[in-house]
């Protein structure tokens, strides 16, 4: 049987538009998405970036007033820049209007980059395949995380003076405010709305590490960042079920893994549509933060090239047949229960397009495929 797929999208300014054409594009590609019989519709969380989805409450909101039976949520909420009640509260807002249709996904933020620049640089591993999948080598990140600008927007989100909390304890916190037994020295404490909220908590990870381990030992459901970390992935999923304990919310454990696809009429089409990811990329990976998503870009020099090799070997490109056997050997290496799919080009009808074509290929219950 065929898993589901979902979406992820950050929103993506194209060169040249505005961050309300942007929002306006994320609520089009969310009504048709449904209609295609995508199972969840997921936004990121970026500052200071070319990109619309900053504030991923707000916008999961506008997205459920927009369609009507798609699950919606964030992937993810950065825990580090927000308190736990703020979330609970903004998530069990959206919940109390659209109750069971949304996913409140965490990841870590601040707390992640401190424990990066302490950790030092990773063990060099060589790139693999393992069952037909690429495992790339890992990239240096170092020259990015230790970044002017980056560390500017890592203390702009912050009161000045503050650090992130300790993630396992402010998830804690989610919890027990959502199950209604959250306390603040010894006074019971109620989240309104939120306490009791029909929300669906997901952990998102990139590695083998904290946030893994923790979805396996609270017995949450995982998403695991091929589309951001692909040389780690399989670290993450292992890592996940080695720490799986069943919960009231799962009796045994469920992977989400996700992907950068582009998706044409044929592989040629598709590699013009993608000719632009690699200079997108590099703005992120070298500290600057997302532009605009180039419609053209000169090719990036070595240098530039091989930090992001990783992520441009493993976006999948091409026809519908060639991405879906891809996406396939994704699932079957990792042993995914869901897929969600990610995918940028400057043209915002190339983007649906791409969503669409995969859809059918893909065999989607779709109640709208033309």
């Amino acid at each position: 049987m065929t898993i589901p797929l979902s979406v992820l999208d950050l929103s993506p300014i194209p060169e040249g538009s505005t961050p309300a054409q942007a929002l306006r594009n994320t609520l089009d590609l969310a009504r048709n998405a449904e209609e295609w019989g995508y199972a969840r519709y997921w936004v990121a969380e970026h500052h200071f970036a070319a990109v619309a989805s900053s504030s991923p409450a707000t916008l999961i909101g506008l997205i459920a007033a927009a369609t009507n039976r798609i699950r919606v949520g964030s992937a993810a909420v950065q825990l580090g820049h927000h308190t736990p009640i703020s979330v609970v509260e903004s998530f069990g807002t959206v919940d109390a209007l659209y109750p069971g249709r949304v996913d409140l996904g965490i990841g870590r933020s601040g707390q992640k980059r401190a424990e990066a620049l302490a950790a030092g640089p990773a063990p060099i591993r060589e790139a693999r395949v393992v069952d037909g999948l690429l495992v790339p080598a890992p990239v240096s990140l170092a020259a990015a995380l230790r970044a002017t600008r980056l560390a500017a927007t890592v203390s702009a989100v912050q009161f000045p003076g503050s650090k992130p909390p300790a993630f396992a304890g402010a998830l804690d916190d989610v919890l027990a405010l959502l199950s209604g037994t959250f306390s603040y020295k010894d006074i019971p404490l109620e989240a309104t709305p939120g306490t009791g909220a029909d929300l669906q908590v997901w952990l998102f990870g990139s590695s083998g590490g904290e946030s893994a381990q923790l979805a396996g030992k609270l017995g949450l459901p995982f998403a695991a960042n091929y589309h951001v970390s692909p040389a780690t992935t399989l670290d993450a999923v292992d890592a996940y079920r080695n720490a799986f304990v069943p919960s009231q919310r799962l009796a045994e454990p469920y992977i989400v893994v996700s992907a950068d696809a582009v998706v044409a009429d044929d592989d040629e089409t598709a590699r013009e549509l993608a000719s632009t990811f690699s200079t997108w990329v590099h703005s992120i990976r070298s500290g600057h933060g997302a532009i605009e998503y180039p419609k053209s870009a000169p090719a990036l020099t070595d240098d530039e090239a091989v930090l992001v090799a990783d992520r441009v070997e493993t976006q999948f490109v091409g026809s519908a047949a060639t991405v879906v056997a891809q996406l396939e050997t994704l699932a079957r290496v990792t042993g995914a229960n869901e897929l969600v799919v990610t995918g940028m080009t400057h043209d915002h009808e190339d983007r649906k397009r791409s969503f669409q074509l995969l859809a059918k290929e893909w065999g989607l219950p779709a109640l709208r495929v033309n």
